[in-house]
């Protein structure tokens, strides 16, 4: 395969936020599974909705609700703003945030001050942010450690995204023996690695093999949400490419199935969902289905494109779902959630 078309890393990620915003880029048909399953209504909670408490823990880090906002971009003046308003609003409502890709702030160290949101949100769960691959491209542990000392970071996220890497034409397309070099940085690393696809699914027996290798907590970033596929198709300089990125429009695991999957492996690790997550109740029933915190990165997009309020605002209509809809399910606390009959199954 000939590379047809290169690109920096800055001008990639400006495009990425452009067409996020601009374009559609849900994936045509699937969804994320999400829909199948009802909670049981309890006409007699025996509840005070002021009593029910959302909140639970992650990485050693109590959030006030199991909300993570999902990483997102770095590395232009409009993601910077974009990293500030979301890490205001994430400092103010006590919430996890990961930010996007610094490899472009690793290649070009003057854009490491986009990323940088510690002086906003000193307190919050702040995950650093680098993608697996490049462990195949040059990249090393010391390059894993200045990405989180860069953002002073509580963890470190690997991407893996072999899906939109293969439809680009600039992309990184050697994937082998990625494993043990993800192993070696968990040895390695200060800080808990999770591993997170980008939205087309972790299944568990991957899972597994990611927790064998010492990853801290899993992020399944299941399909049914944004498609990079088609945001790869909005960027693609060629016919070709084009017929390649809708080729797998509807690619991947939905987020319920890899959620259910990795649950279901027991891995002994925090699950983050995240994929197409929209509402309140996406969250509650990711949490149902044994996921630790849920990330959404859309709805935040948007909002944090306009200002920090308008993220307080998406953030606070999402927890009062999240309480209402554990009060009209009996459920007072995250882990009373999980008792067998809150969530069904209807599809």
């Amino acid at each position: 395969m000939q590379v047809e078309h290169g690109q920096p890393h800055k001008e990639r990620k400006a495009d990425h936020i452009r067409i996020n915003l601009e374009e559609d880029v849900n994936f045509p048909n699937l969804t994320t599974g999400l829909e199948a399953y009802r909670f049981h209504h309890k006409a007699l909670p025996e509840l005070n909705l002021d009593a029910v408490d959302p909140q639970h823990q992650l990485l050693g880090k109590r959030l006030t609700a199991p909300i993570l906002i999902s990483s997102m971009t770095g590395g232009t003046d409009r993601a910077y703003q974009i990293n500030q308003r979301l890490a205001e609003a994430a400092q103010a409502r006590g919430l996890a945030m990961g930010l996007g890709s610094q490899r472009t702030a690793i290649e070009a160290p003057e854009t490491a001050w986009t990323f940088q949101v510690r002086h906003v949100a000193p307190d919050i769960l702040l995950l650093a942010n680098l993608g697996a691959v490049q462990l195949n491209y040059g990249y090393t542990v010391e390059h894993c450690r200045r990405a989180v000392e860069m953002i002073e970071a509580d963890a470190l996220i690997l991407h893996l995204n072999p899906l939109q890497e293969a439809l680009q034409a600039d992309g990184n397309w050697d994937w082998s023996g990625l494993l043990a070099k993800i192993a070696q940085v968990c040895r390695q690393l200060s800080v808990p690695v999770i591993a997170k696809e980008v939205g087309w699914g972790i299944g568990g027996d991957l899972a597994r093999r990611l927790v064998e290798a010492g990853v801290a907590a899993i992020d399944v970033a299941g399909a049914g949400g944004t498609s990079w596929s088609q945001v790869e198709l909005y960027r693609a300089p060629t016919d070709r490419l084009r017929r390649l990125a809708r080729a797998f429009a509807d690619w991947g695991l939905p987020t319920a199935v890899a959620l259910a999957e990795c649950h279901a492996a027991r891995l002994g690790v925090p699950l983050i969902a995240s994929g197409g997550i929209r509402t309140g109740l996406d969250v509650l029933k990711c949490v149902a289905l044994g996921a630790d915190a849920v990330g959404l990165a859309g709805p935040f997009l948007k909002a944090a494109d306009v200002s920090t309020e308008a993220v307080l605002d998406t953030i606070d209509t999402l927890v009062e779902e999240i309480r209402i809809g554990m009060f009209c399910s009996g459920a007072g606390s995250v882990d009373d959630l999980r008792q067998p009959g809150r969530l069904q199954r209807v599809v």
